[in-house]
């Protein structure tokens, strides 16, 4: 069957409903004077259990923000990785007073935000309800009420997500290179599977609470319009009870650099881009005299749209849609990154871009100084707008062992910045010559072209381990693609079941970004189509093609559907263009792929490839190239849940990647041979 699911894309991407990097290219204005910036110092004290208190009185606005953070450092899990994460997710699902509908009413009803992680919680609220919702963010801290039930449904839904993770290579490649950095049994490195949140009990979950979510290296800020001593004698009788762990925790595993720069390869065979990522670890502390000179540096190199990875891989070569890196001070993970996802064919040449410009980031322009400074200035002066912001200075200057003045100074320090700084931050926190370079992709396709770079290479598999490097699979000298044509069409039904199919109905709905989508689209032989997208009811692209003629309407805007659309409809005048497949020369078998875990033929059209069980002959996924405001796009699709339909098998099951998020598409209902001229009008 032909699908013209790869709109869909289009659809999402023209409306604006998956996030985007916003791209700023107007030149950066001149930087006016440093002003002097006046933060507000908390009133401290500390509970008997260990808990420091921090507020911040600021009658600005009638809301109060709480921030609970508890310094501790990473721990290792073993065969119950996960157990933190199920923990803190039954933080506010009740507590020993309070069921969890009760609970969530009452938060409901006060108009307020409450969350829960394994390293703290966050609240917002207006001031009036503060007393409320300070007592209901303690009893679910203090008196949590954990079941077997809740934990149950924890692990189903972190299971569930890591399902939706097995084909995404921006997930397996951050699982891959923490593990191989830190050590895959190691606290930082280890990573949750089905098989380790299964081993999870409730008794874990108690003892991990009781263990690492206690208040002995804790602290709580609240910001916003409160007074002090009330707020004191609030937070001594609601967080009382809390009780001291005194868990000692064992010093991290040490980490060091490889001893010479290196490639890491994890196969994802049906990633239709690569995932590359060139890191290093560091020593860097906020209390660094570096500290501000290698902010400067990495926001030079990759710290937004007029950085140097950016105007090079994006705008100069076109390999990606934005390129970044990111060099951080953490206390427990301290690191620099570098990453992009490019298309397939580009991998090894956007491997050596990045290298270029790591190692050209130790000399920098005069200019580059000033524009950097004067961003990294006005980023820190619009977050001063944000409670959560104060509370993070607050929290930062305690665990980081900060200087009093090191916020009320920060511009001062960024001003007083050299080039010669940032060239020896960069030579001790950027080590071109010590990175791992990551790359999560299809390894059949970018292996050879990568080895050809010079540096040494290693292949892993999706857990970590090592694997061997990808081989191509041989065919039987007797498949043709007219057997494979032919075994796809015997498996659907059968040459007489197809030749009957003159129009498809098709009715489904998914869900993106928790917002409902209906698909209804009307295919008919000669390439007429009928495809509407609506979300939460609202038209959100339509397009109709009666043969001749289309139009195409998003955002209430009606267009005449451009030459090359119509000119691929009226290329595959076939519902079921395996019909095709041997009276063209544009198809071409290219050999057998490895597709969600089982061996496929790889048909070939241009840019578009179909694959088709080696098993059982049916269609299993495609990949086509559309064009997007944002460039060409490469849209993966997966078919399953094969059903029969009027003597024909239908997929229910419909799976694309949209922006590198996965869509499910359930069918609701498949019509043949009910669509009608008008249909196409």
């Amino acid at each position: 069957m032909k699908y013209r699911l790869k709109y869909i894309a289009a659809a999402f991407l023209i409306a604006g409903t998956l996030s985007a990097q916003k791209i700023n290219r107007d030149e950066m204005p001149k930087p006016g004077p440093t002003p002097v910036i006046n933060i507000s110092k908390p009133k401290t004290f500390t509970l008997k259990n260990g808990l420091t208190v921090m507020v911040v009185e600021n009658n600005k606005l009638p809301r109060v923000n709480m921030t609970l953070t508890i310094d501790r450092p990473p721990v290792f899990e073993g065969n119950i990785a996960g157990v933190n994460q199920v923990m803190a997710d039954q933080l506010g699902s009740g507590t020993t007073t309070l069921s969890k509908d009760q609970f969530n009413k009452k938060i409901d009803f006060l108009g307020a935000n409450l969350n829960f992680s394994s390293s703290g919680a966050n609240a917002n609220t207006l001031s009036k309800y503060f007393p409320e919702v300070l007592g209901l963010m303690a009893d679910a801290i203090v008196n949590p009420k954990f079941s077997e039930t809740e934990v149950e449904s924890s692990k189903d839904r972190m299971i569930e997500g890591l399902k939706a993770d097995e084909k995404n290579a921006s997930s397996i490649a951050t699982r891959v290179s923490n593990a191989l950095t830190y050590g895959k049994n190691t606290s930082r490195g280890e990573f949750e599977t089905e098989t380790t949140l299964k081993n999870i009990k409730l008794a874990d979950v108690q003892d991990a609470y009781k263990k690492y979510y206690a208040p002995d290296n804790a602290y709580l800020v609240v910001v916003g319009d409160v007074k002090f001593n009330d707020a004191k004698k609030m937070i001594e009788k609601s967080f009382a009870g809390w009780k001291k762990s005194g868990t000692q925790f064992p010093a991290m595993e040490p980490v060091a650099n490889v001893g010479k720069t290196e490639i890491n390869v994890v196969d994802v065979p049906n990633a239709v881009q690569s995932v590359v990522s060139v890191g290093n670890v560091h020593n860097l502390r906020m209390n660094d005299p570096q500290y501000f000179a290698s902010m400067i540096a990495n926001y030079i190199l990759g710290g937004g749209g007029e950085s140097r990875l950016f105007m090079n891989l994006r705008e100069k070569n076109g390999f990606t849609y934005g390129a970044y890196s990111n060099l951080t001070a953490s206390k427990y993970t301290p690191g620099f990154t570098s990453n992009a996802s490019v298309r397939n064919e580009v991998t090894d040449k956007a491997i050596k871009e990045f290298m270029n410009e790591l190692k050209d980031i130790s000399t920098i322009k005069p200019d580059e100084l000033a524009n950097a400074k004067a961003k990294l200035k006005g980023d820190f002066i619009r977050s001063l707008e944000r409670p959560e912001t104060i509370a993070r200075f607050a929290v930062n200057e305690k665990v980081q062992q900060l200087p009093a003045d090191f916020y009320t100074n920060y511009l001062k320090s960024i001003d007083r910045v050299t080039a010669a700084e940032v060239s020896e931050a960069v030579r001790k926190n950027i080590l071109h010559n010590q990175s791992r370079i990551f790359v999560a992709g299809k390894a059949a396709d970018i292996y050879q072209d990568v080895e050809k770079l010079g540096y040494p290479v290693s292949y892993y598999d999706r857990e970590a381990n090592p694997a061997g490097k990808p081989s191509a699979k041989k065919m039987d000298p007797g498949i043709t693609i007219q057997t494979v044509s032919d075994k796809y069409i015997n498996a659907i039904g059968g040459l007489a079941a197809v030749q009957k199919v003159n129009s498809i109905t098709t009715d489904a709905a998914a869900k993106v970004q928790g917002m409902d989508i209906d698909m209804n689209m009307i295919q008919a032989r000669g390439g007429k189509m009928k495809m509407e997208i609506k979300m939460m009811g609202n038209t959100l692209q339509k397009i109709m093609f009666d043969g001749k003629e289309g139009s195409m309407e998003a955002q209430g805007q009606k267009t005449a559907l451009p030459e090359d659309m119509k000119k691929e409809l009226m290329a595959s005048p076939e519902l079921f263009p395996e019909l095709l497949f041997a009276k063209s020369a544009d198809y071409q078998l290219s050999g057998i792929e490895n597709i969600n875990g089982e061996d496929a033929y790889a048909v070939k059209k241009g840019s578009n490839t179909y694959y088709y069980s080696v098993k059982s002959g049916l269609k299993v996924g495609e990949i086509k190239t559309q064009k997007t405001p944002m460039g060409e796009m490469a849209v993966p699709t997966n078919f399953s849940d094969y059903k029969t339909v009027s003597g024909v098998l239908m997929p229910y099951k419909i799976s694309q990647t949209i922006g590198g998020m996965p869509v499910d598409f359930i069918v609701s209902s498949y019509q043949i041979n009910q669509a009608k001229d008008a249909d196409f009008k």
